[in-house]
C-alpha cells in the first residue's frame, strides 16, 4: 500500500461500498455501514443520513471513539449555500463553513446542519452510524496509513 501516492475515495452508498483509487486505479475495496437512515443527502443535525457530494479529509484522529477516523468537511459549501438560501443558517454561518474549507480544515458543526462526519472503524455490515461511514478497524488501518488531509472522497447515492 506503500506505492499508493495520489489516493481518491469512492463512497458508493447504495452499494454499501467504498473504494480507494489511486491514479484512476482501484487498490482496494471495502463493505461499509453508514448513517441509520441512508437514503438521500444529509438535511439537518440529527437526521441519520450519511451526506452526498464531493469532500475532503479535513482531519485525522489516531485515538477516535470509534478506533480511528477521517474527518469530511461536512457541511462544506454546496451544502451550506442551500441552508442559507432556506434560511437554516446565518451569514456568519456560511462564511465559517466556506473558510474552513477553503483552509482544509474541519468546519463548524454546531449549525443545524450537523457535522462530525468521518469514515471511522467499528464495522461495516449494517447502518448503524449517525451519518458517517463505518468500515472495519482493518480496512481504517489501511486507510489511516494512506490518507493525508486534503484526500478527496466522493460520496453518491
Amino acid at each position: 500500500m506503500s506505492l499508493v501516492s495520489n489516493p481518491k475515495i469512492y463512497v458508493y452508498k447504495s452499494d454499501r461500498r467504498l473504494l480507494l483509487v489511486n491514479n484512476g486505479v482501484l487498490v482496494r475495496e471495502y463493505p461499509i455501514g453508514l448513517g441509520f437512515s441512508p437514503n438521500g443527502d444529509k438535511f439537518m443535525r440529527g437526521d441519520g443520513r450519511t451526506p452526498e457530494g464531493q469532500f475532503f479529509i479535513c482531519a485525522k484522529n489516531p485515538n477516535s471513539r470509534f478506533y480511528k477516523s477521517l474527518g469530511l468537511n461536512y457541511p462544506d459549501p454546496r451544502h451550506a449555500e442551500k441552508a442559507l438560501v432556506w434560511g437554516a443558517i446565518s451569514l456568519e454561518d456560511f462564511r465559517n463553513i466556506v473558510e474552513a474549507s477553503e483552509g482544509k480544515r474541519r468546519p463548524p458543526s454546531n449549525t443545524v446542519l450537523g457535522g462530525d462526519i468521518f469514515i471511522h472503524g467499528g464495522g461495516a455490515g449494517r447502518d448503524w452510524t449517525w451519518g458517517c461511514v463505518a468500515v472495519r478497524n482493518s480496512a481504517m488501518d489501511e486507510l489511516f496509513s494512506i490518507v493525508s488531509v486534503g484526500t478527496p472522497v466522493e460520496v453518491m447515492p
